[in-house]
């Protein structure tokens, strides 16, 4: 349940566009439905007549090469247009490549809506992007959006982005595009084992990037109080210490109970309590701006209901907090995970 308590004047951003829809996937589970849902929630509750609508623009080549390499750029573009999956979960249709480029546009635009003047701003985009390596597509995404909109905010001036993924697969492709840089600190909960397979927590970065990967691999069945506490007792304190001058999320909501292609326990309030605390971050170390990549989540309802209960807490409404207890196997999981970052972090 969420609360009026706190409410402020928050300027709140989607960033959402029709031809999103043009990404014809047929019945896979990543299809045009999942935005759609979305955006039919946020007019049934009234909630879109309070938030600010803004059209995205198609990102460039060149800050596609921001993540990408030429040669795989090129390969999705031909794939596209001779609709050839690249790989069996991540079909393509004629105008695919045209949406990825209009989704990771969509999250810079989200980027500049922050830099303009928007506290939060939630990019409603389709294909997703976590997944996306700099060489390779996979698991539903083409381009890693929000990777690349963390470029675009360090060539705006954001020299340090956290951000912190809290789909129910871990981004693989966002932690490659990484792994050796200390100006992004990947934070990332997870179920673990479970696709694409990585994200074990020794997984902490490499060279000067050591240290700035933070995986929180949970087993599956992980509820409310498990990722609660992952956030607080984990993500916080680094947070804090890294200090951000900008903090993106990649919001997946398939944690969600009863989502269909994973096996935890989250709910949707809890979802709510997420957004709080990594809100609480940005006031403290970057004026409040968030900016919000949409990932996974694909039972409709749940997902339309997790994003609207993110957006609300956007907009300054407070989620209440229950007491909630936590199963030893995450607890032990957690002191885990603790110990090895403590050697980067004062956890």
């Amino acid at each position: 349940m969420l609360t009026a308590l706190s409410i402020t004047n928050n300027i709140t951003s989607i960033i959402y566009h029709q031809d999103y829809l043009k990404h014809e996937t047929g019945l896979h589970p990543e299809n045009k439905e999942r935005l759609l849902s979305i955006i039919a929630y946020l007019q049934k509750t009234g909630m879109m007549e309070q938030l600010e609508l803004i059209e995205p623009r198609y990102a460039s080549l060149e800050e596609i090469r921001y993540i990408h390499s030429q040669e795989y750029i090129e390969k999705a573009r031909r794939h596209s247009e001779l609709e050839l999956p690249l790989d069996p979960d991540t079909i393509l249709c004629r105008d695919s490549y045209n949406v990825a480029l209009l989704a990771a546009g969509g999250a810079i635009t989200g980027v500049d809506a922050l830099l303009d003047g928007t506290d939060c701003s939630f990019a409603l985009v389709r294909p997703p992007g976590h997944h996306a390596e700099p060489d390779r597509g996979m698991g539903f995404c083409i381009f890693n959006n929000v990777a690349i909109a963390a470029r675009h905010a360090q060539k705006k001036g954001k020299k340090r982005v956290l951000i912190v993924d809290w789909d129910v697969h871990h981004g693989n492709g966002t932690q490659e595009a990484f792994y050796d840089d200390p100006s992004v600190l990947y934070f990332s909960t997870h179920q673990y084992p479970h696709y694409p397979g990585t994200g074990w927590l020794d997984e902490v970065g490499s060279g000067d990037g050591e240290g700035y990967n933070i995986n929180v691999p949970l087993p599956a069945g992980t509820d409310d109080a498990g990722f609660i506490a992952a956030f607080e007792e984990i993500l916080v304190p680094a947070a804090l210490e890294f200090r951000p001058d900008m903090i993106l999320i990649s919001a997946g909501q398939d944690a969600c109970a009863n989502d269909g292609l994973a096996d935890m326990g989250m709910s949707v309030d809890g979802f709510a309590v997420l957004a709080s605390i990594v809100k609480s971050i940005a006031k403290e170390t970057c004026d409040g701006k968030l900016g919000t990549v949409l990932e996974g989540g694909y039972d409709l309802e749940l997902l339309s209901h997790s994003v609207a209960a993110v957006l609300d807490v956007f907009m300054g409404l407070e989620p209440d907090r229950k007491q909630l207890v936590i199963s030893s196997k995450v607890r032990e999981r957690l002191e885990e995970i603790k110990k090895v970052q403590r050697k980067y972090w004062r956890l």
